[in-house]
């Protein structure tokens, strides 16, 4: 998708990390540039999945990604649904959507960095996209939803 879209982009190969502060060191970059992402599962009359995206500073406000679709509360998915729904193995979560019954929404924090960094749904190696391409790419609903 990356390369078809002419999107600005590179691999990055490291050795195995799923923590954002680890896999930020080993890639060079501030904390502040890596795109954490988790599965919440909004709680309401039909349990709503989320992918949330935030600053890998930062942690993710579950009140707020609640109240953004009226649920009474939100919670980390369960680790097997949100492997199910990404399509990636927890700890390589990347920051789009490409399932019907996962919505995206991004912290504004996380657009003011130049570039994102983001593990390519692998353990083993890493993406560093351009944020401007990844806007445009991912089309996320831009919420403040980090703290």
């Amino acid at each position: 998708m990356l390369k078809e879209s002419g999107a600005r982009y590179r691999l990055i190969s490291h050795p195995p990390e799923g923590h954002t502060a680890r896999a930020s060191e080993l890639r060079g970059h501030p904390l502040s540039a890596a795109a954490k992402c988790m599965i919440v599962t909004v709680e309401d009359a039909d349990d709503r999945q989320v992918l949330a995206v935030i600053p890998g500073d930062r942690r993710v406000a579950l009140p707020r990604v609640a109240g953004e679709y009226g649920g009474r509360r939100a919670r980390l998915a369960r680790r097997e649904l949100a492997e199910r729904l990404s399509g990636c193995v927890s700890g390589s979560i990347i920051p789009f959507s490409f399932h019907d019954e996962l919505s995206l929404l991004a912290d504004p924090a996380l657009l003011e960095e130049p570039v994102l960094y983001f593990n390519a749904a692998r353990l083993d190696l890493s993406v560093a996209l351009a944020t401007e391409d990844y806007r445009a790419l991912a089309n996320p609903k831009i919420v403040p939803i980090a703290e």
